[in-house]
């Protein structure tokens, strides 16, 4: 039986094709707000104010649309072990390295824009942080939230950023899914996405730990 509220992942933000599908089906679509982790000290991802109602506030006047759910700062450490049950799980790790390798959208939800084109670099079409993180050894290198932190503090270079990059991207990712879990089981919701590869890596996680949750994806083309 499908829930009546859902939860929006991995992002704050959403289509409008994709909430209206979303509405369609759902009594209620809750949406988190930015995900701003604080790596360690001196290192942690950018934070934006924007929100679903902030372009729906009808949506958001009549319940329809709920937000405000917090996932910044620090991870706790129940959230940084569930994390690196990720990155320690093979088939997670190559569904994420696969991901990176074929699919743009995930790539842009990882790394900004000149990463990606690298217009603003040599003008190649691919990207030299692209091409290296593609790396099949990547893959099987092995990541935690603390080697992550560790490397955040030295302000690596060369192979060192890299490694640090994949490993903020793996966290990130992760931790983006975990919190997912989190809200949806303890607010009774479902959890929908228009992420194909997100899809797949919540469906992993579900699968590996047990957890009893409702993940649908949103149809192609909604996105």
């Amino acid at each position: 039986m499908s829930r009546t509220g859902v939860l929006f992942y991995p992002f704050h933000l959403c289509h409008e094709r994709t909430l209206q599908w979303l509405l369609e089906r759902y009594a209620q679509v809750h949406f988190r707000d930015y995900m701003a982790i604080q790596v360690s000290p001196f290192c942690g991802t950018t934070a934006f104010p924007e929100r679903m109602g902030d372009s729906f506030p009808d949506l958001l006047t009549n319940g329809r649309l709920v937000q405000g759910y917090n996932v910044s700062g620090s991870l706790n450490p129940d959230t940084s072990a569930a994390v690196d049950r990720d990155l320690t799980d093979p088939t997670w790790r190559a569904l994420f390295h696969g991901a990176l390798m074929e699919k743009r959208r995930f790539q842009r939800g990882l790394f900004a824009g000149a990463d990606i084109t690298g217009r603003d670099k040599d003008g190649n079409d691919e990207p030299p942080l692209i091409a290296r993180l593609k790396d099949v050894s990547f893959e099987t290198t092995p990541f935690t939230v603390a080697s992550i932190r560790e490397l955040s503090r030295r302000r690596p270079i060369g192979r060192e950023a890299d490694l640090f990059d994949y490993g903020l991207a793996l966290l990130k990712t992760s931790a983006s899914l975990v919190y997912t879990i989190q809200l949806a089981t303890t607010r009774q919701l479902a959890a929908a996405t228009d992420s194909h590869a997100h899809f797949t890596l919540l469906a992993r996680l579900a699968e590996r730990t047990g957890v009893p949750i409702e993940n649908r994806s949103v149809e192609q083309g909604a996105s």
